[in-house]
């Protein structure tokens, strides 16, 4: 009998049957003949370079990648060098970067700075631009939001605002959390509901609204949303709704949290939530989309939920016992890397698959079955057989017996609360490609039954196609 592996369930003591997601393995939709997807090890991450301070936030411009680090604005190079470009207020919180023709645009600490090739950092010190809470490039001007209205810079003097071109979401009197620019539209992301705007010229603010394409729908905080699939995804909901995950476009928009996903957020207070992070990753056809919570990250994969008709979600997390915040932040594509900043050192990272520890430290991964029921007569399990792919790493010539092994831990409930003491299978080592992952004996289930395999994620990573069981049924 084939046990699914790509999500389980449990219980809670609600009396729900909750949906397990894997943690820090990534589902991956392809029929192998084994079964129709596979887990693998989550990528592991490899310093590429060190700040002084913590990254927040970074950029691709001009095939090179810019980063902010604590009060500093930094081009990390291809030869992992740095260099300093200037100099960024610091409130230790995340900024954001974007670009023009000529000159980076950065929102740090409620202010507006531009970066430009040999002139360095400058502020906009124009009163008139108040708080800029965040800026986006939108048809030759730099537009930020303080929270209450639209502000554009001068289409001729980015460094000059005219008060007389403000402009201002009007729709619902809830508070501007952020912007967007997609397809040449602006889309102001308000706490519960979305505007979309157009740019049409004149004297006064450039960009009028788009009418019906409104959504009634917005987003928990500043950086609650973001570009995804060529629309926007963002965390948020309605007025009076509980929060959700969301894909929008023009007046429209879709669900693709599952409940398991909502009662996860439901976990959080909306303080704590109001400073999440989500942020999109497309790569080796995975859709990627990471929302980053206090104290692990979600992830939801549309291309992987394509083609296996489901949502497809899954956990990554930190940490000796996983218990921590994800790591890796800011993702930026360069120098044919997918670089981030480490929130728990001062490091640059890049991600990796060829070694599945996080910056040289090991992290568990572990995933639950769905439950096992034989209409209630009971069954007698006697082999269970974890079908995968161990041993990828070659041994190596200068140490020909290899030392790091890798085990496997099983446990069982019968409640969905409460587990077994966990039983190990025997270790596999790199090189022994061959080696099966096995239990016998494993008793006798008397209503219903699920599993749960948990093991560390070692230099060499691992995949699980199947969880493959003989069963006898009783009555």
């Amino acid at each position: 009998m084939q046990i699914p592996v790509l999500s389980g369930i449990t219980v809670d003591a609600q009396a729900n049957f909750r949906t397990s997601y894997p943690m820090n393995l990534v589902p991956v939709p392809t029929d192998q003949g084994i079964s129709k997807g596979y887990l693998r090890s989550a990528e592991g991450m490899v310093e590429f370079a060190t700040s002084a301070y913590t990254d927040r936030g970074g950029i691709n411009w001009q095939g090179v990648m810019y980063r902010v680090a604590g009060s500093f604005l930094v081009r990390v190079n291809a030869d992992q060098s740095t260099d300093f470009m200037g100099f960024i207020a610091d409130d230790g919180k995340r900024v954001i970067l974007v670009n023009g023709f000529d000159r980076l645009a950065i929102a740090s600490a409620g202010r507006l700075f531009y970066f430009i090739h040999g002139s360095g950092v400058t502020e906009v010190t124009d009163t008139d631009l108040g708080t800029a809470l965040d800026v986006i490039w939108a048809a030759g001007y730099y537009m930020t939001t303080d929270g209450a209205s639209l502000v554009v810079t001068d289409l001729n003097d980015p460094m000059s605002v005219n008060p007389l071109k403000y402009g201002s979401s009007e729709a619902s009197p809830d508070p501007v959390n952020s912007l967007l620019y997609i397809r040449n539209e602006v889309y102001a992301v308000n706490r519960y509901t979305v505007e979309v705007f157009q740019n049409v010229g004149g004297s006064g603010f450039p960009f009028q609204r788009v009418e019906g394409a409104m959504i009634p729908k917005g987003s928990i905080g500043l950086h609650a949303s973001c570009y995804y699939l060529d629309n926007f995804a963002f965390v948020g909901g309605g007025l009076n709704e509980s929060l959700s995950v969301y894909i929008g476009g023009p007046g429209q928009v879709s669900k693709i949290a599952t409940a398991q996903i909502e009662r996860t957020l439901q976990d959080y207070t909306e303080a704590e939530l109001a400073s999440l992070v989500v942020e999109a990753r497309s790569d080796k056809l995975h859709d990627w989309l990471y929302i980053h919570l206090p104290d692990k990250t979600i992830v939801y994969d549309a291309a992987a939920s394509a083609i296996l008709q489901e949502p497809v979600w899954f956990t990554l997390s930190s940490g000796a016992n996983g218990d921590q915040a994800f790591r890796a932040r800011n993702f930026v594509r360069a120098y044919d890397k997918w670089l981030f900043g480490d929130i728990q050192t001062n490091k640059f990272g890049y991600f990796t698959e060829g070694d599945a520890r996080q910056f040289g430290e090991t992290v568990p991964w572990q995933f639950d079955t769905v439950m096992l029921y034989n209409e209630g007569r009971g069954a007698i399990i006697h082999d269970l057989e974890l079908v995968r792919l161990p041993g990828r790493q070659a041994v190596s010539p200068l140490s020909p017996t290899p030392t790091v092994g890798a085990s496997v831990f099983l446990t069982y409930s019968d409640d969905g609360e409460t587990y077994s003491q966990p039983k190990p299978s025997a270790l596999t080592y790199p090189g022994q490609r061959l080696k099966r992952t096995a239990w016998r004996r494993i008793g006798q289930v008397r209503h219903y039954r699920t599993f749960r395999l948990r093991g560390m994620n070692n230099p060499y990573p691992d995949s699980f196609a199947r969880l493959e069981a003989q069963i006898e049924g009783l009555g």
